[in-house]
């Protein structure tokens, strides 16, 4: 008996995503005769482990939303933005000090063993830092390389590679104010700055318009899109620091310390600082930061956030920018079954547990 899938359900377009990245780095790993093969492998495992691939779905809804059919060359070029969200979260990896993604040793801590096992000289975790940001860079070529090769018109790839391009400057201003933030103010207003220019933009915003602009949607209208993707990347970032405290590791495939031992200078941190009482307030400069943080140290930080309401607070925030991008894409002018599959997309991006 044979089912019938439908055409827009998110399982069957990763699955083409995938197999549009796996064509791909099949290619790339072919021209690795020049002693680089382990940096191939390792960043195939890395590209293939999984994932949401939320950024080429809301590629493909942005250009189906505007009288763009479906077809591989926008399979392949939706697929192109998620070689460079590779770059981001090896990059990210790297400042955050951060050992796990996706429930695997991170790049640099997978070089990192590798020369430790090998016993080749010099520091394993210097050499694992180094690797992994050339690793890093080599994903963000990539993703340029497979973007302008998707087999669009040229005049539609230029369109859409001009947000790609405003979408790669943002990404790497937004890691640096998050860098930045560590030194500074710690206030709300700070944190929702980093979240809005590290993430929000370049999970939502920019791929939903990279494929309206590819589809050729007018500049008015592209620019209209930001009303639905800034607030639903607002919800999905603030989501993500939820569940940096709060989840389940074994779910989201990531530490639930991490976070806390870098001190990391998210949204809700800082409305936990600013609803604290002294004794409280103390309590958190004394353990958020701390690199050897215990799990009993972590519970006490938890208590202390859901004591003081910042957890309820950063829920609230999540659904009225839910809301806010959900009421936006009610006003745009999408066709076919784009709008509700962006909307669909929404939810799922909100409503997770990693």
């Amino acid at each position: 008996m044979t089912l019938a899938v439908a055409p827009t359900d998110p399982a069957l377009l990763r699955g083409r995503f995938d197999a549009a990245l796996a064509a791909f780095l099949h290619g790339q790993l072919g021209r690795s005769d020049d002693g680089t093969g382990a940096v191939y492998a390792a960043l195939r495992r890395f590209v293939l482990a999984g994932g949401k691939r939320l950024r080429p779905l809301f590629c493909y809804w942005g250009w189906r939303g505007f009288g763009g059919p479906d077809g591989q060359p926008i399979v392949v070029a939706a697929a192109a933005l998620e070689l460079f969200h590779a770059f981001a979260l090896i990059h990210d990896d790297i400042l955050d000090r951060s050992d796990v993604r996706r429930g695997r040793p991170s790049m640099h801590r997978v070089f990192a063993d590798l020369h430790a096992r090998s016993g080749w000289r010099g520091d394993p975790e210097a050499y694992g830092r180094d690797a992994a940001l050339l690793c890093g860079d080599l994903c963000a070529a990539w993703s340029g390389e497979m973007f302008h090769g998707c087999g669009l018109a040229p005049a539609r790839v230029r369109r859409g590679f001009a947000v790609f391009a405003r979408m790669r400057a943002e990404v790497i201003a937004g890691e640096y104010l998050d860098v930045a933030s560590a030194a500074g103010d710690g206030s709300v207003a700070t944190a929702l700055a980093v979240v809005r220019m590290k993430t929000a933009r370049y999970t939502v915003t920019r791929p939903v318009q990279i494929g309206a602009a590819l589809a050729g949607a007018d500049a008015g209208t592209v620019t209209a899109l930001a009303a639905f993707g800034d607030p639903l990347g607002d919800a999905f970032q603030l989501r993500d620091d939820l569940l940096g405290v709060f989840g389940d590791p074994a779910v989201t495939g990531k530490s639930n310390l991490d976070d806390l031992r870098e001190g990391k200078p998210t949204v809700l941190m800082a409305l936990a600082r600013e609803a604290a009482d002294p004794v409280r307030a103390a309590r958190l400069r004394a353990l958020v930061g701390r690199p050897t943080l215990d799990e009993a140290g972590a519970a006490e930080i938890r208590g202390i956030v859901e004591a003081v309401g910042a957890r309820a607070a950063v829920e609230r925030m999540i659904r009225a920018r839910a809301d806010a991008a959900l009421a936006a894409l009610g006003r745009l002018p999408l066709a076919g079954p784009a709008r509700v599959a962006l909307a669909e997309l929404a939810g799922r991006a909100v409503d997770r547990t990693r």
